[in-house]
């Protein structure tokens, strides 16, 4: 009787119950989930293509979609999984009204900040640290001229640029690939 008795391994609040009165367990099966109220984490899944670049104690902006909290990578999943690595963050200050275990959230990983740099829309087959050929539209708006750009370090939808455009240029981002043999394109 007394080995009937089971504990959760954790204080915590009862989420679900796996089992029902009277059904026969194997010995290690699950019987309930218990969550521990606080402190909550948040668990972001990142293309794994996108994870190389990520590391502990970088910053977080978690959305709970009722507000954003700040918080730090605490743990990277070392497994890929489905094309993703589950990344850990901390959730550092005060929580949203509503925030709670098991809540699906966004966020934000700060992988490196340049206060100063240019930046434009990642290009279609845009690699960072590479050099790519853009059309950049003319002071009128009607025509585009072909221009090399290189590239510097790039996020999942911006691009930093190191050298061919400067502050204000307009360019196609779209796949140009149809006139490649074309230096300058008319737009309408």
């Amino acid at each position: 009787m007394a080995s009937l008795k089971v504990r959760a391994g954790m204080a915590g609040i009862l989420q679900q119950v796996l089992i029902q009165v009277g059904q026969q367990l194997a010995a290690g099966a699950s019987l309930a989930k218990v969550a521990k109220p606080m402190p909550l984490k948040a668990e972001l899944r990142v293309s794994e293509t996108q994870a190389k670049d990520i590391l502990i104690g970088q910053p977080v902006d978690v959305d709970t979609r009722n507000g954003v909290v700040k918080g730090r990578v605490i743990r990277i999943d070392p497994a890929v999984q489905n094309g993703t690595v589950t990344v850990d963050a901390s959730m550092e200050g005060e929580l949203p009204r509503g925030a709670r275990p098991d809540l699906s959230v966004e966020g934000i990983i700060e992988l490196d900040r340049a206060d100063d740099g240019l930046f434009v829309g990642r290009p279609v087959q845009a690699q960072a640290h590479g050099t790519v050929s853009l059309f950049r539209l003319d002071p009128d708006g009607e025509e585009a001229t072909r221009v090399r750009v290189k590239l510097g370090r790039g996020s999942v939808s911006s691009i930093e640029v190191v050298d061919g455009l400067k502050p204000g240029d307009q360019v196609v981002l779209s796949d140009t690939t149809a006139w490649d043999a074309a230096d300058r394109i008319r737009l309408r």
